[in-house]
């Protein structure tokens, strides 16, 4: 029999465990989003201790209670160790606090153990409320109007080890901790080329060590799900690192997981790798353990997001009443929410893989994209190329860059160049786009040309929006001839695109052209078809992210408003993911535009807000929203009709958002793409019908899409594909901006 579902009037949400960057992001969102549709929501401070203590700890929130917390690190509502809630009179006595507000609904924020906790609670409950009617503590009538207690929990670990979840809130951002301080050694150990091995959190699971050594182009790496094959492994790292010093690298940089250990069980320490590395290689070695500098600082716009999303969907599930606890889980980019506990098991089932020295299933639960980062990074920490096989022809492969910078678009270069010359092959570099492919500017590329390109911002071979017409295309035509190229790699934006689709489309004309060509997203827009993501989109969103944070903190003494340009041309999905990860009122994007009733509304809700009380406004308004109503013409308008109530201040960020070092997932991201396109270029060059396509992650899948259908995926004249799957986040701006809360 079905029951039918039990209106939620009232949750509470808690934050327990180790803190992770994002969980205020998520609170702020369990908040609002409940507000919203309206429901009561309680925050829980000091975690379980709260839900036990009672009283204050319980706290009905308001909109304006979450307002200004997205920027900050840690859980604003606090976690603490609770031994109470681990016996059946502490859970009893949270079980009285909640029903005393009319609570039946916990949304937890934390990890495994915290969230084991949670379902222990929720299976209890209706024992825990006939106890207290017996008791006499509460009445009959209040147990049965609250018959069980719904939970949705969402994972708070920086160490990206839960299952039901492609990632986990804070993971990123602790991967920008890692990779920030990684950069800052690597330029001090080549300076005295010294050896360095690096100490970060893991304990069962090596997806930050992995991830940062891709990220930062370490040279060799240290994780529990993958210890060293061979009990001399250390004899195998030293001859690895020193064949890299025979070879002109200046560092040498180990990262080891807290959990790593060999394949007996023992831990391998970092102190141990360092002992080895002075004694082999009799150079000066230092270590440094990143500690918990890791879990701080400002969440990255990612976790900002994911909170975020998190956060909204974890009320809805609860509006839905799930008979059974739910995980809100994020995979292939869609938001999934899967049974809680199945999760948790097999979260833990991993560790005891590792426990059971069973790593090839410790692996293999890991997923095939942790397999294949593996493998590539195997590939990338060699100090020469494997030998050619010489029953595979050779390919002559070259790489350019076309359209405007993107930060990532050097290591994805890095990568090709890598990826190709490990499997036999030659790659010619040419410089300034396909202004260098006119001009005959290429040169060949070798295995440590590229050494240093991973964590460069810019492009090291050049970039331009030329594309060539006319008598050039029969120049490119010679160039390819001439250099006997085989293959081309465009790592660019959409000029590049167009110009390869041109070359693709020429073929007829010019046999030269009849060879595959694949083209890799690079742009800050995130403005080309086949991917929802494009390279250098994070990169851009975070340094917007961060400058708006500073942006906000210098009114904190005033009462003013600021309207803030992005760039985007006519995409507005930096606009909108800046705004939902700033906390922006208002966002103004070239897919809508703007009416002067958006303006006369937006200036009444800023209006009303200052009245009050707030001391803050922000709106986020993309570079090319609308001709008329400009930047300055908003500001203007803003600042005539806030009177004495507010100031307003415009800024315009400018090519700010175009520069800088790549962030972990830019790098990330592009590491994976490169050595996909490589695949499918070896496989189709000299192949009578080659392929050309442009690739892409779809759904969180790497996917290629022909060519030949760039046409009819894009609006040719916005210069943006012709569906935007980030636009689906649209609705969320209305209900996290707080402009329909009470």
């Amino acid at each position: 029999m079905t029951t039918e579902p039990h209106t939620l009037s009232s949750l509470a949400v808690l934050t327990s465990g180790g803190d992770a960057q994002g969980m205020n992001a998520a609170l702020r969102a369990v908040v609002r989003t409940g507000l919203h549709h309206g429901i009561d929501v309680y925050a829980v401070y000091e975690g379980y201790r709260g839900l036990v203590d009672g009283g204050p700890a319980i706290r009905r929130m308001s909109s304006d209670d979450v307002g200004g917390i997205l920027h900050r690190g840690g859980t604003v509502i606090g976690t603490a160790r609770c031994e109470e809630f681990r016996t059946r009179e502490g859970r009893r006595q949270a079980a009285a606090n909640l029903l005393d507000r009319g609570i039946d609904a916990l949304v937890v924020i934390g990890g495994d153990g915290s969230l084991t906790g949670a379902d222990t609670f929720r299976a209890e409950w209706p024992e825990l409320t006939a106890e207290l009617v017996r008791a006499g503590r509460i009445g009959q009538d209040l147990a049965d109007a609250h018959p069980r207690l719904r939970l949705v929990g969402l994972v708070g670990s920086i160490d990206n080890d839960m299952f039901g979840t492609d990632m986990t809130i804070g993971a990123d951002t602790a991967l920008h901790r890692i990779t920030e301080a990684v950069d800052a050694i690597r330029s001090t150990a080549a300076s005295h080329q010294r050896s360095f091995v690096i100490e970060v959190m893991g304990r069962h699971c090596g997806y930050l060590a992995l991830m940062a050594a891709l990220a930062t182009g370490a040279n060799w790496v240290l994780i529990p799900e993958h210890p060293p094959e061979t009990d001399d492994w250390e004899q195998a790292m030293c001859a690895a690192l020193e064949a890299g010093r025979r070879i002109g690298r200046r560092q040498n940089l180990v990262i080891i997981a807290e959990g790593a250990q060999d394949r007996h069980g023992h831990p391998i320490t970092s102190e141990h790798v360092r002992a080895v590395l002075e004694r082999e290689l009799g150079e000066d070695t230092r270590v440094t353990s990143l500690g918990h500098v890791q879990r701080g600082g400002a969440p990255s716009a990612f976790d900002r997001h994911l909170g975020t999303i998190f956060g909204h969907a974890a009320v809805g599930t609860l509006r839905d009443d799930p008979e059974e606890p739910q995980l809100i889980g994020i995979r292939e980019h869609q938001i999934v929410s899967s049974p809680l506990m199945a999760a948790v098991e097999q979260t833990r089932t991993v560790a005891e893989r590792i426990a059971e020295r069973d790593y090839d299933e410790a692996m293999r639960m890991r997923g095939g994209s942790f397999k294949e980062s593996f493998r590539t990074l195997l590939t990338l920490t060699q100090a020469h190329p494997r030998p050619p096989d010489d029953a595979r022809p050779p390919v002559r492969l070259a790489v350019l860059h076309a359209g405007g910078p993107a930060p990532g678009m050097n290591t994805a270069a890095r990568v090709a160049v890598r990826a190709a010359i490990d499997s036999g092959h030659t790659v010619l570099g040419v410089h300034n786009g396909f202004a260098g492919l006119v001009d005959g500017t290429i040169t060949e590329l070798d295995w440590m040309s590229v050494t240093e390109w991973v964590s460069r911002g810019g492009a090291e071979l050049g970039t331009s929006r030329f594309s060539p017409t006319g008598d050039e295309l029969a120049r490119v035509a010679a160039q390819i001839e001439s250099h006997g190229i085989d293959a081309i790699l465009m790592i660019g934006g959409w000029s590049g695109y167009w110009t390869a689709y041109e070359l693709h489309k020429r073929r007829g004309d010019w046999p030269a052209f009849d060879l595959p060509i694949v083209c890799l997203p690079a742009s800050i827009n995130n403005d080309l078809p086949g991917s929802d993501l494009s390279i250098g989109a994070d990169t851009a969103l975070n340094s917007i992210v961060r400058d708006v944070d500073k942006i906000k903190q210098s009114a904190v003494a005033t009462r003013r408003a600021f309207v803030v340009e992005v760039m985007g041309r006519d995409c507005g999905y930096l606009a909108l993911l800046s705004g939902l990860a700033t906390g922006a009122e208002r966002v103004y994007l070239p897919e809508e535009g703007i009416t002067l009733d958006d303006l006369r509304a937006d200036v009444e809700a800023l209006a009303a807000g200052f009245r009050r009380g707030k001391r803050l406004g922000l709106v986020i308004r993309s570079e090319h929203a609308d001709d008329i109503y400009t930047t300055s013409f908003i500001h203007a308008l803003f600042e005539k009709e806030g009177g004495d109530l507010f100031d307003v201040r415009e800024s315009v960020l400018g090519h700010v958002q175009q520069g800088g070092d790549p962030s972990p997932f830019d790098r990330i991201q592009a590491t994976r793409l490169a050595v996909r396109c490589v695949e499918h270029l070896v496989a189709q060059a000299g192949h009578p019908a080659p392929r050309s396509a442009f690739i892409g992650l779809q759904r969180g899948r790497v996917e290629f899409t022909d060519l030949a259908r760039l046409p009819e995926l894009v609006d040719p004249e916005a210069q943006r594909p012709a569906e935007q799957s980030w636009l689906s986040l649209r609705p969320l701006d209305a209900v996290l901006g707080g402009r329909d809360q009470p």
